[in-house]
């Protein structure tokens, strides 16, 4: 992965604690329309992370491919792609 480590980790940890905050809510019961509101933001948060891990990929991984590699490359981000 050519992604930051450090930064990827770091905004998933922050993740791990958002869910574990909804697991609480949860429990306790809290307002739907609250633990939906932390949910997207959640959601929100993972999209963002995975922005950055697939533009690092662009950079670096499928930048320096060439020919068939380059090929399979692209084949591998349009199917990713697809499915967002």
């Amino acid at each position: 992965m050519k992604a930051d480590k450090n930064q990827v980790k770091r905004r998933l940890n922050i993740i791990r604690g958002q869910v574990d905050g909804v697991l609480k809510m949860v429990e306790e019961d809290a307002y739907c329309i609250d633990v939906s509101n932390q949910l997207l933001a959640i959601a929100s948060s993972l999209k963002s992370v995975n922005q950055l891990i697939l533009s690092a990929h662009l950079e670096h991984c499928v930048k320096h491919a060439q020919g068939e590699e380059l090929e399979q490359k692209l084949n591998e981000v349009q199917k990713l792609l697809e499915r967002l």
